[in-house]
C-alpha cells in the first residue's frame, strides 16, 4: 500500500494549495476583466438557471475577443480543478492525521470526508462539460437546471474540503495531547 509521511503530506498540501491560490487569482482577474467588458463572467454562467440566462450571457460574449477570453477562462478552469481538488484532499488528510492518528471510526469517517473534494473535482469537470455543451449546442431549460445543480453540488464539496483544510491548519498550531 502506498503511504507518504506526514511531512511529505504537508509538503504536498502546501504546494498544491499555493498553486491553487495562484491559479484562482489568475482566474479571478480574467473573469473580472470578462465581466467588466461584457457584464457577465464565467461565474455568472455557472449560476445560470434557465436557457434564457445562458443565451443572454453567450450573446454578451458574442464578439471574438470576448469569446476567446471566455473560452480561455473555461479551459484554464480545467487546469485549476486538480489543483484545488488535491489541495483540499491533502488538507483533509492532514486533518485526519492530526485529529484521528489511530485506527477507529473517526479516522474512517474523516477518510470518507477527504474523498468529498475528489468528487467535487468530477463535478467541476461535469460543470465545465455542460457549459461547453451549451456553447457548442443548444441550451435548454432542463440542461441549464442540470448545470446549476452540478454547480451547487460542487460548491458543497468545496465547502467540506475547506472546512477540513481549515481544521488541519488550526491543528498545526494546537498543542498535541500527551
Amino acid at each position: 500500500m502506498f503511504q507518504i509521511s506526514v511531512r511529505g503530506l504537508h509538503r504536498r498540501w502546501a504546494w498544491t494549495s499555493i498553486c491553487a491560490i495562484g491559479a484562482f487569482a489568475v482566474l479571478a482577474i480574467l473573469d473580472r476583466k470578462l465581466k467588466q467588458a461584457t457584464g457577465y463572467g464565467t461565474i455568472d454562467l455557472q449560476r445560470a438557471t434557465s436557457a434564457a440566462d445562458v443565451n443572454q450571457i453567450l450573446a454578451a460574449w458574442g464578439t471574438s475577443r470576448r469569446v476567446i477570453l471566455a473560452g480561455f477562462n473555461l479551459g484554464f478552469d480545467y487546469l485549476f480543478i486538480p489543483l484545488w481538488g488535491f489541495a483540499l484532499f491533502y488538507g483533509g488528510l492532514a486533518a485526519r492525521e492530526r485529529f484521528a492518528p489511530n485506527a477507529g471510526t473517526l479516522r474512517r469517517a474523516l477518510l470518507l470526508l477527504c474523498a468529498v473534494p475528489l468528487a467535487g473535482m468530477l463535478l467541476d469537470s461535469a460543470e465545465n462539460a455542460t457549459e461547453l455543451y451549451w456553447i457548442m449546442q443548444q441550451v435548454t431549460d432542463s440542461s441549464a437546471l442540470i448545470g446549476n445543480t452540478i454547480t451547487n453540488a460542487k460548491w458543497l464539496c468545496v465547502f467540506v474540503g475547506l472546512v477540513l483544510s481549515l481544521a488541519a491548519l488550526v491543528g498545526r498550531f494546537l498543542p498535541r495531547k500527551s
